[in-house]
C-alpha cells in the first residue's frame, strides 16, 4: 500500500455520503473565508486544534481499555471490554475500518486529510504558495475559493 493509500484508507472505507458531506463542507469553508481573508488565521488555530478521526479513535479506545481492565480488577467479566477494544483497534490498523469508525465519521470527526485539504485552501487563498498568487489577483471570492479547494487537492 502506498504512502497516499494509507493516509486515505479511513476514506475509502467510509461511506460515500459522509465524504461527500465533508467535501462540501471544505468548499463552504473556503468559500466563506475567501470573502472573509481577516480571518482565515483564527480558522487555521481552530484546525490546528480539531482531532482527527485516528486521535479519536485511539483516544476513546484508551479510556475504554483502561476502564474496562480498572473493572476488571472487581469483576472479570469486564476485562472482555479491553480485549474488544483492542481487537478493533488491531482491526483498524490491519484495514483501516473498525465498527466505531462509521459512528465517528457520521458524528463529523475528519481525517487528517481532509483537515489539511481545508488548511492548504486557505494558506493558498492568503497566499502562502509561490504561484498561486498572481492567480489569486484574478476573479471573484467563489473563484478564488475553487481555486484554492483545487490547489489543496494536490497536497
Amino acid at each position: 500500500m502506498e504512502a497516499s493509500e494509507t493516509a486515505r484508507r479511513v476514506e475509502s472505507n467510509s461511506e460515500q455520503m459522509v465524504n461527500a458531506r465533508n467535501r462540501r463542507q471544505i468548499e463552504a469553508n473556503v468559500a466563506y473565508f475567501a470573502q472573509r481573508l481577516d480571518q482565515i488565521e483564527e480558522r487555521l488555530e481552530e484546525l490546528d486544534q480539531e482531532w482527527d478521526v485516528e486521535r479519536s479513535l485511539e483516544t476513546n479506545a484508551s479510556i475504554l481499555a483502561l476502564f474496562g481492565l480498572g473493572l476488571g480488577i472487581f469483576w472479570k467479566k469486564a476485562l472482555v471490554l479491553p480485549m474488544v477494544v483492542t481487537a478493533f483497534l488491531l482491526q483498524h490498523a490491519i484495514q483501516g475500518w473498525c465498527p466505531p469508525l462509521p459512528i465517528m465519521r457520521r458524528l463529523g470527526i475528519r481525517t487528517m486529510h481532509e483537515i489539511n485539504k481545508e488548511r492548504y485552501a486557505l494558506k493558498a487563498l492568503r497566499g502562502d504558495f509561490e504561484g498561486l498568487g498572481e492567480e489569486q489577483e484574478q476573479g471573484d471570492s467563489l473563484e478564488k475559493a475553487a481555486k484554492a479547494t483545487e490547489a489543496a487537492d494536490l497536497h
